[in-house]
């Protein structure tokens, strides 16, 4: 049967903007509110205070918070266009952003998406603005009043080069509200923000490494409205912004806004053109504004290439440029290959998921013992490309909300994925699966950057997918993106939530009872008295005084709560005690759990893996799918992700119990339950 399409977002139409206020109301329904009442618009969600500025330190100016009618007497939302000079860096280490917004200026269609025309100072102006941007496979809809960060009348985040112009300073405002904080936007990659302002999908580029064509695919990617960045790496934290002697910056973040081939002498010289988000500060090398190589190009060529302004963008040989810069970063709007003159239509899958210690967070190939409990994704490419024999496909997984959770301590994890071809009617693949069969293909290094993809070619068939952060143990949520040329089937493995229950056996009578059930008898009617039933406390007793005879489980004993949960399973009668019989049948239960849990416990501490959970489940008859799983590994599991025998059994008897129950709800009562998840997870609240 063939696998669904997963094409999803978080609404019925990712392309339509989702508000994003608190109260739940839109950007015109606040405007509106303010025009009747008279008044500015203050957004209480991101209010005029330091903690919108900062999260772990004070503010270390002072700084007012002023409207742009307090900054200059005839303020302007655009001067004569939006334009990629029209952004100078303030005091905020957020060049990659800069680097993204003058990228986006030469792309309209995108610009006047991700700032919405009829916005002034004038017509119907109420304070309030909105800005538009990607964020997980969702458009959002962020507004932010008018009030800026400034000091001394001088605006300190961004900012245009003209004084009355300030579409990009309130740009970066909604930016910085959509991350939490303008703190939050320090540091990061241009393309991260291309991602944001598009929806596209980025690759990546070592120009040191990079194909003999690399400036065919850029210039076909510029031709084709791709957004592209640049930068120079650094070694350590003390070359961050240092200026080289050729003018430029390491560990900055560029823009690449143009690539053209000029004729000189007869021989053709490929070149390109960089912005610095700072406004200033070039490259003073050959091909800069004022070298002597612009004496020999044609009047023509010079008129329309070379602007003599200090406006921090210049012009370089596109050799110099893989010399001088180590990565090059292309968004593109669709995956279409930079490689091949075909323009494509591609189908999408979207997934999403999350990496939980304790149960999902099984880290990369490296941790044998765990990366099998990493979610996994089964694809299915039914159709070769046409005229070829394979199927051509983007694989991205970025990590979601990093940004916004810096605040807490909490910053990029590093990622990566491997593909596999699926094993033939298997829901999860387990350990030994991974142990026996190589990838057929993989990210080529584990970065952490928000998002990572990779393009690949593979042979019709079934595949499987496993992201994974590097080190296991390392929690976040992930969304990934498929993109194929044909349409392409993906699902989550491991999502059933099932069971297979027999009916216990009829309890043996007395006559008939081993030496085993005839000692467990003696002692539980010592405990019983005359009413020939235990309570709770007289079946904690009893077992702890029976399994403490058992050399090779280690514990302090069984809680009252477990108890009370093996009471309720067995418990037939709903007496609240158990009857002789009704333990007879239990403890035959509790052999056979007793020896998977040791199955387990291989060093004999006391304690199993959670990472193995689910094994141990499906072996005594229960499936879970992974978001219970994740559940009952908080639940349950200690800071070394394990979980002692006490707590193992009250979860395996809770979980029994809650089958239970929807099996005597089952109509077909045929011993095999499927639920509905929402139900169960009701339930599993009590876990």
């Amino acid at each position: 049967m063939p696998l669904q399409s997963s094409l999803s977002g978080r609404g019925s139409d990712p392309k339509k903007p989702v508000d994003t206020q608190s109260d739940g109301k839109t950007f015109e329904e606040l405007r509106h509110e303010c025009l009747l009442k008279g008044v500015l618009f203050e957004d209480q969600d991101f209010p005029a205070e330091d903690s919108s500025l900062y999260y772990s330190q004070s503010v270390p100016v002072n700084i007012e918070w002023k409207r742009p009618k307090e900054i200059c007497e005839n303020p302007k939302f655009i001067v004569g266009g939006a334009d990629r000079t029209d952004i100078c860096q303030g005091q905020l280490g957020d060049c990659w952003l800069l680097a993204a917004i003058a990228s986006l200026t030469l792309k309209k269609d995108a610009m006047a998406r991700v700032v919405p025309p009829n916005q002034d100072f004038d017509n119907r102006y109420a304070g309030i603005f909105h800005f538009q941007f990607w964020n997980h496979n969702q458009w959002l809809d962020v507004v932010v009043d008018d009030r800026l960060p400034a000091v001394r009348n001088k605006l300190i985040m961004v900012h245009s080069a003209s004084n009355d112009e300030f579409w990009s300073a309130l740009l970066e405002k909604a930016y910085a509200k959509l991350h939490g904080s303008y703190e939050s936007l320090k540091g990061g990659s241009t393309m991260e923000a291309m991602e944001d302002f598009t929806g596209g999908v980025g690759e990546v580029y070592e120009t040191k490494k990079s194909p003999d064509n690399l400036f065919h695919i850029m210039k076909k990617a510029m031709d084709r409205g791709s957004m592209m960045g640049c930068s120079i790496d650094i070694t350590s934290s003390a070359e961050s912004e240092a200026k080289t002697s050729t003018g430029l910056v390491k560990g900055h973040a560029y823009s690449i806004t143009g690539l053209e081939e000029v004729a000189v002498r007869g021989q053709k010289v490929q070149l390109i053109r960089i912005r610095n988000p700072w406004g200033q500060v070039e490259w003073n090398g050959p091909w800069s504004d004022s070298s002597r190589e612009w004496g020999y190009v044609s009047a023509a060529d010079k008129n329309r290439l070379l602007q003599n302004s200090d406006n921090g963008e210049f012009w370089m040989e596109f050799e110099d440029f893989k010399k001088n810069y180590d990565k090059a970063e292309i968004c593109n709007m669709t995956p279409d290959s930079l490689t091949d003159d075909t323009k494509r239509h591609w189908e999408v899958n979207m997934l999403e998921g999350n990496w939980i210690r304790g149960s999902t967070a099984g880290g990369c190939r490296n941790f044998i013992d765990t990366f099998w409990t990493n979610p996994q994704f089964k694809l299915e490419l039914e159709d070769a490309d046409d005229d070829d024999d394979v199927c051509s496909v983007m694989i991205a997984l970025m990590q979601k909300n990093r940004r916004k959770l810096r605040k807490e301590g909490m910053d990029l994890e590093t990622i990566g994925f491997a593909v596999y071809e699926a094993p033939d009617d298997q829901d999860q693949a387990g350990k030994d699966f991974f142990r026996y069969h190589p990838s057929k293909a993989r990210s080529r290094t584990y970065v952490n950057m928000r998002e990572i993809s990779e393009r690949f070619t593979l042979p019709p068939g079934k595949y499987l997918l496993v992201p994974t952060t590097f080190q296991p143990h390392h929690e976040a949520d992930f969304i990934i993106r498929i993109f194929s040329e044909k349409k392409a089937g993906a699902l989550e493995m491991g999502s059933n939530v099932d069971a297979d229950l027999p009916d216990p056996p009829m309890p043996s009578e007395p006559d008939e009872e081993t030496d085993e059930e005839k000692g467990l008898r003696r002692l539980f009617e010592a405990l019983a008295g005359d009413d020939e039933a235990i309570s709770v406390r007289e079946l904690k007793e009893m077992l702890d005084g029976v399994l403490s005879r058992r050399k090779e489980i280690k514990f302090d004993g069984l809680s009252l709560s477990t108890c009370h949960s093996i009471i309720n399973l067995m418990d037939v009668d709903n007496t609240g005690q158990l009857e002789f019989q009704e333990f007879k049948v239990f403890w035959e239960k509790m052999k056979k759990w007793i020896m998977l849990f040791l199955s387990f416990d291989t060093d004999r501490s006391g304690k199993m893996s959670s990472y193995e959970l689910r094994i141990a489940l499906k072996a005594a008859g229960m499936q879970l799918n992974n978001k219970l799983l994740q559940l009952i590994g908080l639940r349950f599991a200690d800071e070394n992700y394990d979980i002692d025998f006490d707590d193992y059994l009250t979860c395996i008897v809770r979980l029994e119990n809650m089958f239970r129950v929807f099996q005597a709800m089952d109509q077909r009562k045929s011993g095999r339950v499927k639920m509905n998840i929402m139900q169960f997870l009701m339930l599993s609240m009590n876990v």
